[in-house]
């Protein structure tokens, strides 16, 4: 038996600025066609299940592109694989903070042989394929452990489905992981129970446990790309993004089942501005850009530049780095301060801290009501101080 393993395809995602021909964002048009190609490349496979673990869409309300993208996409994949059940659970991205709301992907339920579970654990049995699935979407986490059940001892195969973040497991570049998931100890999955478990919400496909599989997402729709590049180096699959393959014959195999990207996404050699002119720097900049193969007209970079004072960035050439975006889909010229040391005043010589590292402190101990997250408060307050710096550099 071969199951399929997709997850957070953020169908509607928008980044950046260009628009396709059709008007319409170029990130959520890439999105869109790197489904269509993963879909494709599930029906060649012919599986006997396909899971999606979660965030099937961007937002809650995605765009009517999206919503259309997914029926037909689903729909095509019933029609190629007629004997084929899909199963589509919620995460965190697609599930309404309100229970009131209701959740657009039950609307995928019209598609025959498609199942979609949003809310609560819900226990699904396919006969035929001698298989049970058990589907635990983002909000039933909120319930804890017990949102998590053992399966019952018998001769079928079980397959946990969950979207979440592992506790203590994921931790090479935590900014990696999506914001809003629930996270969960291993413990709780009772590995040992599960023929299989397929995970969301984590972008980068890796094995967390011998049978638990992080499947990834189809392409960079989180706001750290750059992080990713560094989890999937650590993977051997810098670059490179896809889904999952499992077969359960004889012993577990799971093999990573590659998608064509849209376009590449380039995180260039970091260059140290440390004594350097604006001069010099404009060239070292120039050079990083020539040295891609083919250019980077059409992807989407990050140049880094470390240690370089404001009246030496003020000076670069704005002219030529417009050039460079303009070719680029997007071209993030991200340039850092000195660190800043403290030789005199206030307090013990060393280092002294940044104006981020002081917002952050003071986010993280002041005292906030109920209804405000911390976490969330402090990733808007630093994507803002680092907005106000960018903007400065740019004057």
């Amino acid at each position: 038996m071969k199951l399929a393993h997709l997850g957070d395809v953020h169908l509607g995602c928008r980044q950046h600025h260009r628009q396709a021909d059709n008007g319409i964002n170029q990130r959520e048009v890439d999105v869109a066609r790197v489904f269509e190609k993963a879909i494709g490349g599930v029906i060649a496979a012919k599986p006997d299940i396909v899971i999606f673990a979660g965030d099937l869409f961007h937002s809650v309300r995605p765009t009517n592109t999206a919503i259309l993208t997914a029926f037909r996409q689903l729909r095509r994949l019933r029609r190629e694989l007629p004997e084929t059940p899909a199963v589509v659970i919620a995460g965190n991205h697609d599930t309404p903070r309100s229970a009131e709301t209701g959740s657009i992907l039950k609307l995928f339920e019209a598609i025959e042989g498609v199942s979609v579970v949003a809310t609560e654990t819900r226990e699904l049995l396919f006969d035929h394929i001698g298989l049970r699935v058990v589907c635990v979407p983002h909000a039933a986490l909120g319930a804890g452990p017990d949102a998590i059940p053992n399966p019952p001892e018998d001769e079928l195969r079980n397959v946990l489905v969950m979207h979440g973040e592992i506790t203590g497991v994921l931790n090479r570049d935590t900014s990696v992981i999506d914001y809003g998931g629930v996270t969960f100890d291993p413990d709780d999955l009772h590995s040992e129970s599960w023929d299989y478990i397929a995970l969301g919400h984590y972008h980068v496909a890796r094995a967390v446990i011998a049978n638990a599989w992080y499947c990834g997402s189809l392409d960079y729709v989180s706001t750290n790309p750059w992080g990713e590049l560094v989890d999937e180096e650590a993977e051997g699959r810098r670059g490179k993004k896809g889904w999952l393959l499992v077969d359960f014959d004889e012993k577990l195999r799971v093999e990573f089942q590659s998608v064509p990207l849209e376009r590449r996404v380039l995180d260039l050699a970091p260059i140290d501005g440390d004594g350097v002119g604006a001069a010099d720097l404009d060239r070292l900049i120039s050079e990083r850009v020539a040295q891609v193969p083919g250019g980077v007209t059409d992807d989407v970079v990050r140049q880094l530049v470390f240690d370089v004072p404001i009246p030496v960035a003020r000076d670069l050439d704005q002219k030529r780095i417009r050039e460079i975006k303009a070719d680029a889909l997007h071209y993030n010229l991200d340039i850092r301060r000195p660190t800043a040391n403290r030789k005199v005043g206030v307090g013990a010589p060393g280092r002294r801290q940044t104006l981020a590292e002081l917002v952050e402190e003071y986010l993280g101990r002041r005292t906030l009501s109920d209804d405000v997250d911390r976490d969330q408060l402090l990733k808007l307050g630093l994507k803002y101080m680092a907005e106000v710096e960018r903007d400065l550099l740019e004057q």
